[in-house]
C-alpha cells in the first residue's frame, strides 16, 4: 500500500539560511520552489530518489499550532566522509555513535532548530533484524 516516505514538510526561520544550510553545508540539492503573491514561500530539497525535505516559511518560529518537528532523519552511506565533509564546508556535526538500534549515527541542527538525525545501518540494525530495541533514554 505504501511505497516510502514521499517527504518530510518543515519551517524555515530563515528561507536562505535554510537553503545554504541544506545545499551547502549537506551538499543536497534544490528541487523546486514554491512562490506566494511573487516572493519565495518555499522549496523543495532531494533527498533521494523521489523522497525530499519540504521546507516553507515561518518566521515567527515554532509554536503550539505550527510546530517545526521533532527531527528527520537520513539514511547515509559512509558516516565518517559525511561528518568530514560537513565539518569541512564548516557545519557542526556530532562524532559519531552506535545507537540503541545497532545503527550509526551523528547529529546535526539546522538554523530554525531541526534536529537531523543521520544514520548508517550495520547488518544488525534493528530495521532489518526486527529484533526489539531496547533503550534507556
Amino acid at each position: 500500500m505504501f511505497k516510502r516516505l514521499a517527504h518530510v514538510c518543515i519551517g524555515s526561520t530563515n528561507l536562505a539560511a535554510t537553503e545554504h544550510f541544506y545545499c551547502t553545508i549537506l551538499g543536497m540539492k534544490k528541487g523546486f520552489e514554491f512562490l506566494k503573491d511573487g516572493a519565495l514561500y518555499g522549496f523543495y530539497i532531494e533527498a533521494g530518489e523521489t523522497t525530499f525535505i519540504e521546507v516553507f516559511t515561518q518566521p515567527d518560529g515554532a509554536n503550539d499550532d505550527r510546530p517545526i518537528i521533532r527531527h528527520l532523519c537520513l539514511e547515509i552511506e559512509d558516516i565518517d566522509l559525511v561528518i568530514r565533509t560537513i565539518r569541512e564546508r564548516g557545519g557542526t556535526v556530532t562524532d559519531k555513535k552506535m545507537g540503541a538500534d545497532n545503527s550509526w549515527q551523528c547529529w546535526i541542527t539546522d538554523p530554525s532548530g531541526v534536529s537531523i538525525e543521520m544514520m548508517q545501518y550495520t547488518p544488525e540494525s534493528t530495521q532489518f533484524t526486527g529484533k526489539p530495541c531496547y533503550v534507556n533514554w
